[in-house]
């Protein structure tokens, strides 16, 4: 029983942990002076797990899947219309177009997934984690294919994005110093009222 939770402890410890490997492909394969790199992002209806969106506009949603059964559950995932209560499969959603980011792609585990069953608008990124030297390398296997030719600003409200994003940053720095100390705030909509 021993050897069992021993073995178990080291796997932990050898895993990557999904904020490392999103460290490892940004900081390897993004340009921060040409693109807006963006992690657990909510747009459209989904978060995306990476979100680029180039000088011109170009957006590419990056969804990290580590294991089979969280890769098969994406194709589960589904979308109600508000207007018109219909539903649609968040792929089907993504393949005809009606989706705000041009292109999407998987970032998998090398060989994890048979590239069959990847539908032909995604792009498929594989990475190999090298756990004695703690490198990670990324192979594009398949570019993916541009769902539609909107700029990402045409679909989106730049002024808006911009204020979320700073709210964002603001909201993950009291986090992280709340973890450090005590921080006590007043209640943000008792203070809208004061004003």
């Amino acid at each position: 029983m021993y050897q069992v939770r021993r073995n178990i402890r080291v796997k932990l410890k050898n895993m990557l942990k999904i904020e490392e490997l999103v460290h490892a492909f940004i900081y390897s394969q993004c340009d921060f002076e040409k693109e807006i790199v963006l992690t657990n992002h909510f747009q459209a209806d989904w978060e995306a797990d990476i979100l680029i969106v180039d000088s011109e506009g170009f957006s590419h949603e990056i969804e990290i899947k580590l294991s089979k059964s969280d890769f098969k559950n994406d194709f589960k995932k589904s979308y109600t219309n508000s207007n018109t209560g219909e539903k649609f499969l968040k792929h089907d959603k993504i393949s005809c177009g009606d989706y705000v980011c041009n292109a999407f792609s998987f970032l998998l585990p090398m060989g994890m997934v048979d590239h069959t069953l990847i539908p032909e608008h995604c792009g498929i990124i594989e990475f190999y984690h090298n756990v004695d030297s703690w490198n990670t390398e990324f192979y594009t296997i398949r570019k993916p294919r541009m769902v539609h030719e909107d700029a990402y600003w045409k679909l989106n409200d730049k002024d808006l994005f911009i204020r979320k994003m700073a709210l964002n940053l603001l909201q993950r720095k009291l986090e992280i110093k709340g973890k450090h100390e005590e921080l006590i705030f007043k209640n943000p909509f008792d203070i809208k009222k004061l004003k």
